[in-house]
């Protein structure tokens, strides 16, 4: 029965959503950091502070995500290691399909503005950004 209406809530959901169009992609691009992330069962984890934030690239339909550090001089501490995406449109969502070679999955955008976004993976659980505006103490 739990599944029945969690399948029945994530149906509502995306057909009460806004559509996300192709310009909307563009906002993908820079640096976020997340606020909250929301579990299938309706629990919540918000975060208040987060040390590593996520950095993306996007540029016509493919990119990288890489973790970062941000420090105060209001540079980025950083690895090489990046996760590319390419971006999927599929029965009228858009989807972020990662593949290295241990493993590929799937994210669908659900929300994506200039601050917010919101990707939710297949097993339900959804990660709520919001646009990271660093810190400078250099001043």
């Amino acid at each position: 029965m739990r599944k029945l209406v969690s399948l029945l809530s994530f149906i509502c959901f995306l057909a009460c959503s806004e559509k996300i169009s192709v310009s909307d992609l563009n906002h993908i691009s820079g640096y976020w950091e997340i606020k909250e992330v929301k579990f299938p069962d309706g629990e919540s984890k918000e975060y208040d502070v987060n040390m590593t934030i996520d950095y993306f690239e996007y540029n016509n339909k493919i990119g990288f995500r890489k973790k970062v550090q941000p420090r105060f001089d209001g540079t980025y501490n950083t690895s090489n290691d990046a996760e590319s995406f390419q971006i999927i449109e599929r029965d009228g969502f858009f989807w972020m399909r990662y593949q290295n070679d241990l493993s590929s999955w799937e994210e669908q955008i659900t929300e994506i503005t200039k601050t917010n976004m919101v990707l939710k993976n297949k097993e339900g659980i959804s990660y709520h950004y919001r646009r990271f505006v660093p810190i400078n103490a250099k001043k």
